[in-house]
């Protein structure tokens, strides 16, 4: 099963919007938010490696 990152970041945007106080503790928990969004936006956006495929050597190619 693949994560659903768009899924997962507008649900942490939306947390973020609800915490709209001016006390410590909301100031923290946007804060803690803000690491969480910008960590699932990579993934979202991160490509996994790439299958090297091995091509024949020209060289030996005709010979």
């Amino acid at each position: 099963m693949k994560s659903d990152f768009s899924a997962a970041r507008a649900h942490l945007e939306k947390a973020y919007h609800h915490l709209s106080g001016s006390d410590e503790a909301s100031l923290k928990a946007q804060e803690a938010l803000d690491w969480l969004i910008e960590a699932v936006l990579a993934a979202e956006h991160s490509r996994p490696e790439a299958e090297i495929i091995p091509f024949p050597d020209r060289k030996r190619i005709g010979k």
